[in-house]
């Protein structure tokens, strides 16, 4: 059976309501294949009264009845009852629980809820009523709704205006694993890769546990992402289609987005995002909001004050390694990437894709560099041609509170990184830039974030500060 990686706060939390004092309802929320069921089904493995799953595209008349068979297989009914409304599945399973031991909490684990709310099933009106009328009342029952769309958890359930307002008392989102989750998950496997290869992998993947799982540690990292996106039987060739749909119910809209910001490095502004799509008001914001929440996009609030608003750019991997190589290989060769590889412009992505990776790990930068308790302020910051001096863009920009600022440069190499005497001027006149545009007094601190660190040639001086991979691996705090 897999072992559960990492998840300690979410393990916690969930104990905590199993043995709490009153009727705990719980929502856990998360994108697809990232692991909630297998958390829910683990943590509470024995201890769940009964267990659910919604339906994917099922009328209510299927989902009552496989709701019905749910009860009698979880002993709560001795004869498959006759549903025809949520109102009636909710007495009967009300009826039932009344029945249970005092004094023993009565776990309901509802799977992939988002798709139990067919249109007209009236299901949260039950729900509703099922909650506030007996549930919470007592102090025996547990509650976990589960499921993909996170939009609708939220609407629904967590942010709900009518009746369910304020009712659920535990929140756990699940985030993508880091670096040192993953290199758990892989020994936990017994496979030997190394910091390198893990870093590579997690390029293509991100954090998603599910992804993780269809890898060969005995093969080489080509070979698996040939045999996971470019074979003819691709173990992952129709994930990203089906994971947009799944997650919302409109999905091209969303897809659109995600594309149109992923052009660009550096992020797009709500206006250029608006300029692209033609989406705009509080149907943009509400698009935005269920990316974020997803882990498909992410806000950057820029050090400059000479903009307004935040920078969005796509943090999910898999949908940026979708768009540059998946989608435009289309021939299914069968060594596609174990030829690719090496070539120039998987280089370049490589080197684009690292300081995303190190923007996803800030604490651990902050840990390597003995900060992590002092306040700061973290962005990309990127500047024009103007009056004040020439353009510049710096990958990272930790302004702390100390009046210390770092400037930090992520450079993907398989070795040590070697400074030329035209990239160390290069530096130089960056940090000019900024100190002039950003007018700040910080002091300002060169750091460099890569694989095996900064060759100490002559060039090396520029260098005040020197992170490596083994760091970027370290556990959050």
């Amino acid at each position: 059976m897999e072992k559960l990686i990492g998840r300690n706060r979410e393990i916690a939390e969930l104990e905590r309501c199993l043995s709490s004092e009153r009727s705990e309802f719980v929502v856990v929320s998360g994108r697809r294949r990232i692991g909630k069921t297998f958390l829910v089904n683990t943590v509470l493995k024995g201890r769940t009264t009964m267990s659910f799953v919604g339906s994917h595209k099922s009328p209510k008349a299927r989902q009552l009845q496989k709701f019905a068979q749910a009860m009698q297989q979880s002993a709560l009914c001795d004869v498959l009852p006759q549903l025809t409304s949520w109102y009636d599945a909710f007495d009967v399973l009300e009826a039932a629980l009344s029945k249970s031991d005092v004094g023993i909490k009565k776990v309901l684990f509802f799977d992939e809820m988002p798709w139990i709310d067919t249109p007209g099933s009236e299901f949260v009106a039950a729900l509703e009523d099922f909650w506030n009328g007996w549930a919470s009342l007592r102090d025996d029952i547990m509650l976990v709704a589960c499921g993909s769309a996170t939009s609708w958890l939220v609407d629904q359930l967590i942010e709900n205006q009518g009746g369910l307002h304020n009712r659920v008392t535990s929140r756990i989102a699940l985030q993508p694993f880091n670096l040192n989750e993953c290199k758990q998950y892989v020994e936990s496997k017994s496979g030997t890769w190394d910091y390198y290869q893990i870093a590579q992998m997690y390029m293509y993947l991100g954090g998603v546990p599910f992804y993780w799982s269809l890898l060969d540690f005995t093969k080489g990292i080509a070979e698996n992402v040939d045999e996971l996106f470019f074979t003819p039987s691709a173990k992952l060739k129709g994930e990203f289609g089906e994971l947009y749909q799944v997650l919302f119910r409109n999905s091209q809209p969303y897809v659109d987005i995600v594309r149109q910001i992923a052009m660009r490095r550096e992020g797009l502004s709500r206006q250029e995002i608006v300029d692209a799509t033609g989406t705009s008001g509080g149907t943009l914001t509400k698009m935005l909001a269920n990316l974020e929440r997803c882990n498909f996009i992410m806000a950057q609030t820029p050090l400059d004050n000479k903009r307004n608003g935040n920078i969005y750019r796509v943090c999910d991997f898999y949908t940026l390694f979708y768009f540059r190589f998946i989608e435009p290989e289309r021939q299914n060769t069968l060594h596609y990437w174990t030829t690719k590889i090496t070539s120039p412009s998987v280089s370049a992505w490589q080197g684009l894709t690292f300081e995303l990776i190190g923007l996803l790990h800030i604490d651990q930068i902050r840990m390597a560099l003995g900060i992590y308790g002092v306040s700061v302020r973290c962005s990309s910051w990127r500047s024009t041609n103007n009056a004040e001096g020439p353009g510049a863009q710096i990958d990272l920009v930790i302004e702390r509170a100390d009046r210390i600022t770092h400037l930090c440069e992520f450079k993907f190499a398989p070795d040590e990184y070697v400074i030329t005497s035209d990239y160390a001027r290069r530096l130089r006149e960056r940090m000019s830039v900024y100190r002039s545009q950003a007018k700040k007094r910080n002091t300002l601190l060169i750091t460099f974030v890569t694989p095996f660190g900064v060759s100490k040639g002559k060039n090396y001086s520029v260098v005040q500060g020197d992170i490596t991979l083994p760091q970027l691996f370290a556990p959050a705090m």
